[in-house]
């Protein structure tokens, strides 16, 4: 049967792993297995590896394959996994996606290519480059329609990428306005859009979802409180989704606008699923007062996430 939005490989909760370091700044590997365990058994449709959320811009070469082979080892299946492959080089961006998919990604995230402030390429540079990230593999494609990127990239040009490009099926829309342009994404694009996706935390979940998202790329540290929104609103309780939205858009919101990628690796550290919570140099460590505030919100809530690893 051909994968369409009626019928796509997957839908769902499918968050941003972080990546655990020591308080030297190295890898801690055994925590990132218990990270992984923690975020499967909250209950995540799947995962994502290497995302800005997991401070990818902050490894190695050396440590991104490091990474990858540990989780998709260690996950083992008990979940698909999407490793980001992000890469101005549309040569590097493939070989690397190849290696993914060779050690088991389920999929690719790739934002379009850039690098700082002002350089990019043009629209069909950036079909070009997803054209032969296509032919270079065999598992789906998610474009990250971030702001990171800072390349406009119209919901005209998605469809028609999802239309031509065999494997381009996945979009995470995290621009302003993300429902309107899920929306006209669906319209222009029809069934070839396999997978509108919400991200941003889930800041703009409820309206994304009336949009017609079916899957969210959220943080990693509270699958428990969104995944039931998600649920509900899949099946058609629309009211019940939007209490259970309400009731944690406190602690969504506080990621979101206050403690960023750090949020999940604090609530984390804070419930015994990992050693060490801090960032790699240069990024900066949460203020503590902003820590106090994150946990005096989550604990309101109860999560998971607190209780996990102790």
């Amino acid at each position: 049967m051909t994968n369409t939005r009626s019928n796509p490989r997957y839908r769902g909760i499918f968050p941003v792993v972080p990546t655990t370091f020591n308080e030297a700044g190295e890898l801690d590997l055994e925590s990132q297995k218990r990270c992984l365990d923690f975020m499967i058994d909250t209950g995540s449709d799947g995962l994502c590896i290497l995302a800005n959320f997991s401070e990818q811009f902050l490894l190695s070469d050396e440590e991104r394959e490091v990474l990858t082979r540990t989780a998709l080892e260690h996950v083992a299946g008990r979940v698909p996994v999407i490793v980001t492959t992000t890469h101005f080089s549309t040569k590097v961006c493939a070989e690397r996606s190849r290696r993914a998919q060779d050690m088991g990604a389920a999929m690719v995230m790739v934002m379009p290519p850039y690098h700082g402030a002002t350089f990019r390429v043009p629209e069909p540079k950036i079909e070009e480059f997803y054209a032969r990230l296509s032919d270079a593999i065999n598992i789906p494609i998610m474009v990250q329609d971030a702001p990171a990127a800072g390349t406009p990239l119209s919901a005209a040009l998605l469809a028609r990428m999802a239309q031509q490009i065999e494997h381009l099926a996945y979009f995470k829309i995290e621009t302003a306005g993300a429902a309107s342009k899920l929306r006209e994404l669906i319209r222009l694009g029809g069934e070839a859009i396999e997978g509108p996706w919400d991200g941003e935390e889930a800041i703009t979940l409820m309206s994304d979802l009336d949009a017609g998202a079916t899957g969210s790329m959220t943080g990693g540290g509270y699958m428990d409180g969104i995944r039931p929104i998600i649920e509900a609103h899949r099946a058609g309780d629309r009211e019940k989704a939007f209490a259970i939205y309400e009731k944690w858009l406190p602690l969504i919101n506080y990621e979101n606008r206050q403690a960023g990628f750090l949020a999940a690796k604090t609530l984390m550290k804070e419930g015994g699923v990992i050693a060490c919570e801090a960032p790699r140099h240069p990024w900066p460590s949460m203020h503590p007062d902003t820590r106090s505030g994150l946990l005096e919100v989550a604990k309101r809530l109860d999560p998971l996430v607190l209780r996990w690893g102790r």
